[in-house]
């Protein structure tokens, strides 16, 4: 392991997050709430270490894939604490574990918040936190490639190291081109979003701001009532679309915008994805209805409040636009059930990834056939695909350690004194970045009351739920920092 490597690229990433500082504080400035010094100053703690770092060290061009993961896992822990600064320089926050958790909550898409009255805090803080999640939606070493050519060192093993997903899309054979691309659709859909939103009666501000968390699914809102604060259906069922659209593998909307509308449709995961939509809001429709929970208001109501929160928690955005612990029980359980799935691979959403459902379920029927005929051979397929049997080990293996780190977050969190039920839902909800979860960290609740122990188990959990697992565990390996290894081109 070359530390110096490493120090390098990750200086390069805090040089460009510089950028991103320099932009809020002229939002910032122009509010004029008296917050523009803080990000000024973030900026240059941010320039002068990142310089430093880059400019004492160096980098070959052949990263190891060991060195991948140590770089992507390091460079996040390195942007959400200067990400964290702002919120201590302009004293909204006290105490730097807070400030960190909700720096990671932004920067992992996860929107947990710690904020109570999040109304009372200035405009750059509020454009801050959600702009953080619109960086970390697409990734930030996924940025740092797009922006920074000469951050392609390596830069497959980069790539496949923070791209959520078993097999992360290549539209071009360079990385950086297929990182300038998928940042082209996603600021494509940002983009139309907002002006959507606008055309709704939304400030720039608001419409802005929300595109920025909707397409990373990250769920932050400058209101404390998330998009309930807007009570407007038309609102709500543009987030709908967007949601579901940043749920969907970014490279297979690059794809359908040179193939035509089709390409969706041949997509076997797509598929898989409309149908879990459409079952699990189908059952949490009628949930509401017996439970007469919007009666008087009409079907559409209860519709689009079924359909959003649906949506909502698959894509693990984490919107909300009713209290769905209000609802009966069996809705709430499906929303808990649904905070495993998350979005598709290759979508800035969380969880366990659509795809690996998929092929669980598929697995488990192709068991059941060989149970009834042992001497037949019968292969497990995705669509076209048949899938190999390292493949399969592999996300067996993923589902394992995922659910493994959930019950151990669970237990941790019961242990500190938290009741089950909010222990389940905080670490579903931070492990999968969805945000709100259940019991005391519902809906309209917050994570501000709970202990600097929780609150960085917490933060623990978002950055291994968004790299994925191995990505952040494997920094505890001993063999990753072993002098052997094996060196592949980027």
């Amino acid at each position: 392991m070359r530390i110096r490597h490493l120090v390098h690229v990750v200086g390069l990433i805090l040089l460009a997050l510089t950028g991103a500082l320099v932009v809020t504080a002229l939002v910032a400035l122009i509010y004029g709430d008296g917050d523009a010094g803080a990000f000024a100053l973030t900026a240059g703690i941010s320039l002068a270490v990142g310089a430093a770092a880059v400019a004492t060290t160096d980098v070959e061009r052949d990263l190891t894939v060991r060195e991948g993961y140590a770089v992507v896992a390091l460079a996040w822990l390195a942007v959400g604490a200067v990400g964290a600064l702002p919120f201590l320089f302009t004293g909204v926050l006290s105490s730097p574990v807070p400030a960190l958790f909700e720096s990671i909550s932004g920067f992992t898409t996860t929107g947990a918040t710690v904020f109570a009255d999040i109304e009372a805090l200035p405009h750059g803080i509020l454009f801050w936190r959600n702009f953080t999640q619109w960086m970390g939606g697409m990734g930030i070493i996924v940025l740092g490639l797009a922006v920074l050519p000469f951050l392609g060192v390596g830069g497959m093993q980069l790539f496949q190291a923070e791209v959520p997903g078993p097999t992360p899309s290549r539209l071009q054979p360079r990385i950086t081109q297929t990182a300038k691309l998928l940042w082209y659709v996603y600021a494509g859909l940002t983009a139309a979003q907002a002006v959507l939103w606008m055309l709704g009666g939304a400030s720039a501000f608001d419409a802005v701001t929300h595109a920025f968390t909707t397409l990373s699914t990250g769920g932050f809102s400058p209101e404390a009532e998330s998009i309930a604060a807007f009570d407007s259906a038309y609102l709500q069922w543009v987030t709908i679309l967007f949601m579901f659209l940043a749920g969907v593998n970014f490279a297979l909307h690059y794809r359908a915008l040179h193939g035509g509308p089709r390409v969706y449709w041949e997509d076997a995961e797509w598929r898989f994805f409309g149908k879990l939509l459409l079952g699990a809001g189908g059952l949490i429709l009628a949930a509401v209805l017996a439970g007469g929970h919007f009666a008087g208001q009409g079907f559409e109501t209860s519709l689009r409040h079924s359909v959003f929160q649906t949506v909502a928690i698959v894509t693990t955005t984490g919107y909300v636009t009713a209290d769905y612990e209000q609802w009966a029980i069996g809705a709430q359980v499906v929303l808990l059930l649904l905070m495993f799935v998350g979005g598709m691979a290759g979508s800035t959403g969380g969880g366990m990834k659509v795809v690996r459902v998929q092929v669980l379920v598929k697995h488990m029927f192709t068991e059941m056939k060989k149970s009834l005929r042992p001497r037949a051979v019968i292969l497990t397929r995705v669509g076209r695909r048949v899938l190999q049997e390292d493949v399969l080990l592999r996300i067996v293996a993923f589902l394992v350690l995922y659910l493994m780190v959930f019950a151990v977050g669970t237990m941790l969190l019961s242990f500190l004194g938290m009741d089950l039920t909010t222990a389940v839902g905080a670490a579903a909800a931070t492990l999968g970045n969805i945000g709100p979860g259940l019991g005391d960290v519902g809906a309209v609740d917050n994570y501000g009351w709970m202990g600097p122990t929780a609150q960085g188990l917490l933060t623990f959990l978002m950055v291994v739920g968004r790299l994925e697992l191995f990505t952040v565990l494997l920094l505890f390996h001993p063999d990753l920092w072993r002098k052997s290894g094996v060196r592949s081109a980027g």
